[in-house]
């Protein structure tokens, strides 16, 4: 008699929009345990950042965030950057930890704010 493997659902959406007038596309996919976003505007990867909740945070709209590159290279802009991308969208997912690729060229504060519409209309948590 065989096993059937039942493999749940994984839920991902992308879209591209003009940014600055920089092609920039966003990939979100939520996993049980963490959401995978990808925000590029050079059709790859880029640095990997890990953004988690700091557990000794007890009141969650004060919660504190660490971010910790994973690959790439070590930059405090990328820190930056990565802590008001995906801030929301732990908070929005229940203070699951987010794992956020980002390869931009423009990393301005308009720009940042538009990248965090374009990752809302992918919502995935």
């Amino acid at each position: 008699m065989s096993e059937i493997l039942v493999v749940p659902l994984i839920r991902s959406k992308q879209t591209e929009k003009s940014i600055n007038g920089i092609s920039t596309q966003v990939v979100c996919t939520e996993f049980s345990n963490y959401i995978f976003i990808v925000l590029t505007q050079y059709g790859k990867i880029g640095t990997l950042v890990s953004v988690t909740p700091d557990s000794r945070s007890g009141d969650i709209s004060t919660s504190m965030f660490t971010t910790k590159v994973l690959l790439g290279k070590e930059e405090a802009l990328t820190h930056v950057c990565a802590k008001n991308l995906a801030t929301f969208v732990s908070q929005e997912a229940g203070n699951r930890p987010v794992l956020l690729g980002l390869a931009l060229k423009d990393s301005s504060i308009e720009a940042i704010k538009a990248m965090k519409d374009v990752i809302k209309s992918c919502q995935v948590w």
